[in-house]
């Protein structure tokens, strides 16, 4: 029987075997070096039109939203009035009809 020293040292030594073979695995084969370059555009131009043209569809946009609050505000006022006015009527006049009878 081996002792629980031994054991362990047996053990320790077959982990650092195979940590070595995969050390050597991992470093046979290694990647291959690709070199970078800057990229550079086309033409400036045509970077030029594609932020004239976001930036037109960006203005475009607030337009339209400022557009649509607008129209809102405005449908909102209808609503409110004609709510204050069915409710002036319910209180104030519909009793005077009603008694007129």
């Amino acid at each position: 029987m081996t002792s629980p020293d031994e054991h362990n040292r047996e053990l320790q030594s077959k982990v650092e075997m195979r940590l070595r073979e995969m050390e050597d695995r991992i470093h046979a084969h290694e990647a291959p070096l690709y070199e970078t370059e800057k990229h550079q555009p086309e033409n400036s131009q045509k970077s030029g039109m594609r932020k004239a043209i976001l930036g037109a569809k960006l203005f475009g946009l607030a337009v339209a939203t400022l557009v649509a609050v607008r129209v809102a505000s405005v449908l909102a006022g209808f609503v409110i009035f004609g709510a204050l006015a069915f409710l002036a009527y319910k209180l104030f006049l519909e009793s005077k009809f009603k008694n007129n009878k």
